[in-house]
């Protein structure tokens, strides 16, 4: 497909403006991989069709269900037009289960212990300094978003993570955790709506509630040394993850 200008890159995706709709941009998935911080970084083939497709498979969902999301169409495997947004910087994260980095910070907390209602964190997105938590006072000092503002996204991301678990309650998995990222529109710069990926880098799911179990990047991160046996192990369980969202893409 035609693609505009370059107007962003990250570590697993390119953002290009739409060549016909300047309210619109294309993402296209990269096949990378990475972890701490981008201190470890990888290739995994497939990975970026197999991400695509798992988080326009998520995205379609949450459209259905009343979401406001960037997301509109995937005209190819690894690309997907979107509503054009400028992204804050944070990552907003509900926990049910205790785990991962909860507990780094906790460790006086038991894994697995069960957040309701959920727990939500935030964290400034700054590689440099390993994504610092932030709390309401400090985003509203920063004029990343406003304290009206805040309490929409923390309901939003809270809505989102009970409408994920419950499509995952019914393949009999345990969605653990949830990173998502907020937008605001070139369209409409005072609104804002749930934007970037949603994809198997960005949760922790464990079929049938065990850790041992987990189809998620964490496997990635576990890995004492990257082998072509463990990139492919992972590739796998991303393909599973992307099988069984597609049931959420067709209704």
């Amino acid at each position: 497909m035609n693609l505009g200008t370059k107007i962003a890159e990250g570590k697993t995706k390119i953002i290009y403006a739409h060549p016909d709709d300047p309210a619109l941009a294309i993402m296209v998935h990269k096949d990378n991989i990475s972890a701490g911080d981008g201190a470890r970084r990888n290739e995994i083939a497939g990975k970026g069709v197999l991400s695509g497709r798992t988080t326009a498979n998520v995205f379609t969902l949450l459209n259905r269900e009343g979401i406001t999301t960037h997301f509109i169409e995937v005209p190819e495997p690894t690309a997907m037009v979107v509503r054009q947004c400028t992204m804050l910087p944070i990552e907003v994260v509900m926990r049910r289960l205790a785990t991962g980095s909860y507990l780094r910070r906790h460790p006086e907390a038991v894994e697995g212990t069960r957040f309701d209602p959920l727990l939500v964190e935030y964290f400034l997105k700054d590689d440099a300094r390993h994504d610092p938590q932030i709390d309401e006072a400090g985003i509203a000092a920063q004029g990343i978003a406003t304290i009206d503002e805040i309490t929409w996204i923390a309901a939003a991301g809270c809505r989102v993570f009970r409408i994920l678990e419950d499509a995952w309650a019914a393949h009999d998995v345990t969605l653990v955790d949830l990173k998502i990222e907020f937008g605001r529109t070139i369209a409409d710069p005072n609104g804002l709506l749930v934007a970037d990926v949603i994809d198997n880098d960005s949760w922790r799911i464990w079929p049938g509630g065990r850790k041992e179990n987990m189809l998620d990047k964490q496997v990635y991160r576990n890995l004492p040394q990257v082998t072509d046996a463990g990139l492919d192990d992972i590739r796998q369980r991303y393909e599973q993850v992307a099988v069984l969202t597609d049931t959420w893409r067709a209704g």
